[in-house]
């Protein structure tokens, strides 16, 4: 019994030095797996810095991409009009409704809280050349574009296939819509018929179009000789020479358009003898630009 006893405790040592050993080994493979160095990070390579040329395309390519319009085959080619100093600003009535601010329903708001001279709130001056613009030949061509600028420096941008409401009272609510939703949407298609863009208005016109404004101080000249002199040829012609043409045209009641509004205007001119509405001077440039692209 003595011997089993010894031979047992034996057995049992030899158990515990095994244990040992192997903990021991294990602990050394895990000094020996820590890294003795740091690894070195690496820093990213300098990148460099884009070219103005670069940075210019950039530009051109992100406001094209973000007008409504999109990429047509003669959008190139359009005429541009732009009307400026529309009074388009809404206030809110005693029932908690939204309106458009007009001389004819706010004439107190505009004497007495505005300090203002109602005559100035002429917002029916945008409808009725939106209306000669939209209606006209030369739109339903698919040869002009459209965008107004308000007093208030808000930028808006019109789809040519948009349809102005007849009426003023529904042009009223429409711009109120407008501008307190930045954007319109037909129903049927989900088409952005309106919206609101951001400035300056110079970054949404074509490389090399040339700017004129409109102005009853401006140099004289006859529709069918300012759409001979500016206008080019052939709306589909593809020669350098000929640029893109925007005139700027103005919506508000009293006043002119001013090249410190705009200066990349290049020239003022005129086309009647006589002081015009904004329609009426519409109406005989577009006819002036209609019969030099024989679009009937």
């Amino acid at each position: 019994k003595h011997q089993e006893q010894k031979a047992s405790i034996t057995m049992t040592d030899e158990s515990d030095a095994s244990s040992t050993s192997s903990s021991g080994s294990s602990s050394e493979e895990e000094v020996q797996a820590q890294p003795t160095k740091k690894q070195r990070t690496v820093p990213p390579p300098l990148e460099i810095a884009p070219t103005a040329d670069a940075a210019h395309s950039a530009i051109q390519k992100q406001s094209a991409s973000a007008s409504i319009i999109g990429n047509t085959s003669n959008k190139s080619n359009r005429l541009i009009v732009l009307l400026d100093q529309a009074k388009l600003e809404t206030i809110k009535n005693r029932k908690g409704n939204y309106e458009l601010l007009n001389c004819d329903d706010h004439r107190d708001i505009c004497k007495k809280k505005l300090k203002k001279d109602p005559k100035e709130f002429r917002p029916d001056i945008c409808h009725q050349e939106l209306l000669a613009l939209l209606d006209s030949p030369l739109n339903k061509a698919g040869l002009l574009q459209v965008f107004i600028r308000t007093s208030r420096n808000v930028l808006i941008e019109l789809h040519p296939s948009v349809r102005i409401p007849r009426t003023y009272k529904r042009f009223a609510g429409l711009m109120v819509q407008l501008l307190h939703k930045m954007k319109i949407k037909a129903s049927d298609n989900g088409t952005t018929l309106m919206k609101v863009i951001k400035n300056p208005f110079s970054q949404h016109l074509p490389v090399g179009t040339r700017v004129y404004g409109m102005s009853c101080k401006g140099l004289l000249y006859s529709p069918h000789n300012l759409a001979k002199q500016l206008v080019p040829l052939d709306p589909n012609s593809t020669d350098e020479g000929q640029s893109q043409v925007c005139f700027i045209i103005g919506a508000m009641a009293a006043g002119h358009v001013t090249t410190e509004d705009h200066p990349y205007i290049e020239k003022m001119f005129s086309i009647s003898e006589y002081p015009l509405s904004g329609a009426s001077a519409i109406n005989r440039i577009l006819g002036s630009v209609e019969a030099q692209w024989a679009v009937v």
